[in-house]
């Protein structure tokens, strides 16, 4: 079977920066609904489009294309005594966004002089990035994953 809208496509991938470092794997296969429910980086949805089991894809993505540029609003100083007295560099904290009432998912970059440095952006935003797929499984989307618009069962997602 090919790759074709409303496929349920199970992959393998690898995801390597600029200097062809390896910055990502799948241990196990991941599962997406193919045909633009933003299950995948869209240029990665439409060179694996048509493609069947056995089949790979090697695909450069810009940041415009994968996690895009950071943003500078994401990037705060905060005051060490809003933290616990454990807090140290990798760290990740949510936090309520006051503009959007969104829930931020903030990682500490840095601490010194009393303050830490957070940042809400994508660790790989700014970055482009190589998605190297290997395509292990294709069928037919259920009625209900349709309908949910994801996948559900083996890889997928799990009400």
């Amino acid at each position: 079977m090919q790759i074709a809208k409303d496929t349920v496509v199970t992959l393998h991938y690898e995801m390597f920066d600029a200097e062809n470092t390896l910055l990502d794997k799948t241990e196990e296969p991941i599962a997406y609904l193919h045909g633009g429910y933003d299950g995948i980086f869209p240029l990665v949805e439409e060179a694996l489009h048509g493609k069947a089991v056995g089949d790979s894809v090697d695909v450069k993505l810009t940041p415009d294309d994968a996690f895009g540029d950071p943003e500078e609003e994401l990037v705060r100083v905060e005051d060490l005594d809003v933290f616990p007295a454990d807090v140290e560099v990798g760290m990740m904290f949510e936090a309520d966004d006051p503009e959007t009432g969104d829930v931020l998912l903030f990682r500490v970059t840095d601490i010194a002089d009393g303050k830490a440095i957070v940042d809400a952006n994508h660790p790989l935003a700014g970055q482009t990035i190589r998605f190297v797929a290997k395509v292990t499984e294709v069928r037919a989307a259920t009625a209900e994953e349709l309908s949910h618009g994801h996948v559900h069962g083996a890889h997928g997602h799990h009400h």
